[in-house]
């Protein structure tokens, strides 16, 4: 494993300094799973759910999430992401939707948390919008599937 660079000699936390690294293009896509009762969603896709059309609202929680990301989490640097890109795909025999967000920039760091804080936060819009009907739902597999650019390369998830 590479050394954890959000350290510095002392052990003390910090962001990683990238002045000197070069712009370069950075693609990450991340996915997460959202499971419910059969009736929750076949509501949901029949867009029968009172607060609205959940798919839709969950794609701009998942834009804005991304778009936020320096501000949540501590050592993520703000970025001007180029594109984020939110796909949702029902499985219909088990009761799940599936949701993938792929982010994009041209800069000097990646673009991994950005994608998985949009799928996070779309899994939780889910979540949001359906809980009076279904307490029971499920958010699980959150992870990086690729990842591309940078000086580490590219990376794709086994699974």
């Amino acid at each position: 494993m590479n050394d954890l660079t959000h350290f510095d000699e002392s052990g003390r936390s910090r962001m990683v300094d990238v002045s000197d690294k070069s712009p370069t293009l950075r693609e990450a896509t991340a996915t997460g799973t959202v499971s419910m009762q059969p009736e929750t969603f076949e509501r949901i896709m029949g867009g029968r759910i009172e607060k609205g059309d959940v798919l839709a609202v969950a794609q701009v929680a998942g834009i804005m999430a991304a778009k936020k990301t320096g501000s949540i989490i501590p050592m993520c640097h703000p970025l001007n992401l180029t594109s984020v890109a939110m796909r949702f795909f029902p499985r219909h025999g088990q009761h799940q939707i599936e949701v993938q967000a792929t982010a994009k920039i041209i800069d000097r760091t990646g673009v991994e948390m950005e994608a998985l804080m949009a799928v996070t936060a779309a899994c939780l819009t889910v979540y949001d919008m359906c809980k009076a009907i279904d307490r029971s739902m499920s958010i699980s597999d959150i992870r990086l599937l690729k990842k591309s650019g940078g000086k580490s390369g590219t990376y794709v998830y086994a699974g």
